[in-house]
């Protein structure tokens, strides 16, 4: 296999445009380009031409006698993604460059700067003389790509280069510190602008609704990461790291990630650009073992592969799962076989996956001392797929942090309609409102990497395209 995709692919397609064999799926086209985990390079069909490395923002290619023993696994995944034969064309379908009416110069507001902005501004400024202006409320630009990428994963959080590129352009401007809806109106925006894209993602986190949910010593995982990345609103906040061991309710990436930063060696981070604050107090933490709960079983985990990849090969840090949720799990299953292999080491902190459990209460009297779960059971439901129903087992579990990582919505943006967490819209067209888009998880939901926006983003503006061609924006 000449090239391999490997863990920190951010899926924004660059690389399925570059082969000219047409060898990289799902492309942006494909049904399950949305919800498949990475891209997969073909070993039959790869020619070894090295386009793919060059065009991907994340350094996530590489050549298959460059993989470290840890990355091996991925060889076998983008291999067993073409197990059954895919029927494709020779070339991945171009886009089309877009085109506006002559001599006309469109200009466009963008609202936020994550990227799904920075991806639906470069689509804006692929228009010859186009112009597009970018507010931001905080003090520096890129959104989770900035403030939720994990400090070590050096490669995910490369793509700012990238954002850093498109930034330069002459003919963007990005306003840091200015929030919509406080500095400036929506009807201001319209009035200066073509057009009006939001790109405000989904910020508020899913709540843990149970008893003592409201102790000292309960948050976020959002807060947290907020926390070691140094994003403003978080700042403030501390964190007590002076138990043994702390629980982290929901077992998707974010969950993952922070499992990760509570438990690494602090030293590893030290030339990261985690938070001074953060860096310290993990220096400081008393922690050695993190439980990571779901409340599925481990068929149903919400992590995906190439983020359990990164966990199992953090040094001095065991993965830890019970036999029995291991055998569980089929052969066939890539997550059975990284956890099969994987090492412990007597001395070395734990990560502990916990599966069919679910939190009921947390007890303390003026902070958390214990959080207790109830047992959890699958059953088949009308439609055959796995439904949990609870057991009436409960039992206790000491620890001094809990952390949710539940999942998170969107929230309401003055003088949008609103329903259920996005904004609702017709690719991109916000239902209702004129000349006013949408894109990235305010537009489609909390899914998807940092790279989906970018198909996202494309999207949007193409709608927006066509409506200025048809006269509907003037």
């Amino acid at each position: 296999m000449p090239h391999v995709i490997t863990q920190s692919c951010c899926s924004d397609a660059s690389c399925v445009y570059a082969c000219p064999v047409n060898c990289i799926h799902p492309t942006p086209d494909e049904p399950d380009f949305h919800t498949a985990e990475m891209l997969y390079i073909d070993p039959v069909e790869c020619v070894d031409c090295g386009a793919c490395v060059t065009a991907c923002p994340v350094s996530a290619i590489k050549h298959d006698g460059a993989l470290s023993p840890s990355e091996s696994i991925f060889a076998e995944l983008n291999a067993g993604f073409y197990a059954e034969t895919r029927p494709r064309p020779l070339l991945a379908p171009v886009v089309p460059p877009l085109q506006v009416r002559a001599p006309a110069v469109p200009r466009v507001a963008i609202v936020g700067s994550g990227p799904a902005a920075i991806y639906a501004a470069d689509e804006i400024l692929t228009i010859p003389g186009a112009r597009v202006r970018i507010y931001e409320r905080l003090g520096r630009p890129y959104g989770l790509a900035r403030f939720g990428v994990a400090p070590d994963h050096r490669r995910t959080r490369a793509v700012t280069r990238q954002f850093d590129a498109i930034c330069a352009d002459p003919r963007l401007e990005l306003m840091t510190g200015v929030e919509i809806g406080t500095d400036l109106t929506h009807e201001q925006l319209l009035a200066d602008n073509d057009a009006v894209i939001y790109a405000v993602g989904a910020s508020a986190d899913r709540a843990l609704d149970i008893p003592g949910a409201e102790l000292p010593g309960v948050a976020s995982a959002t807060a947290f990461v907020g926390w070691y990345n140094g994003h403003p609103d978080f700042a403030g906040q501390s964190f007590d790291l002076s138990h043994p061991r702390a629980v982290i309710v929901g077992n998707g990436n974010v969950a993952l990630d922070v499992a990760r930063i509570l438990t690494i060696d602090p030293a590893l981070l030290e030339d990261t650009d985690i938070a001074p604050q953060a860096l310290d107090a993990l220096h400081r933490s008393a922690i050695e073992e993190v439980l990571v709960v779901g409340r599925r079983g481990p068929a149903q985990s919400a992590f995906t592969v190439p983020e359990l990849v990164g966990l199992c090969s953090t040094p001095g840090v065991d993965v830890v799962v019970a036999e029995q949720d291991l055998e569980s799990l089929p052969d066939t299953d890539p997550r059975a076989r990284i956890l099969r292999n994987r090492t412990t080491q007597t001395g070395n902190r734990r990560i502990v996956l916990e599966y069919l459990q679910s939190p009921t209460a947390v007890l303390g009297d003026d902070a958390v001392r214990s959080v207790e779960f109830g047992r959890n059971e699958l059953i088949a439901g009308d439609d055959g797929s796995p439904r949990v129903k609870p057991t009436g087992e409960l039992h206790t579990v000491d620890a001094g942090l809990v952390l949710t990582s539940i999942g998170y919505r969107g929230l309401p943006v003055t003088g949008l309609p609103f329903d259920d967490g996005v904004v609702p819209n017709d690719a991109g067209r916000v239902t209702g409102v004129p000349a006013t888009y949408v894109t990235g998880w305010i537009k489609r939901g909390p899914t998807g990497f940092i790279g989906t926006n970018k198909s996202c983003a494309q999207e949007t503006v193409r709608s927006l395209v066509a409506d200025y061609n048809s006269g509907r924006l003037a």
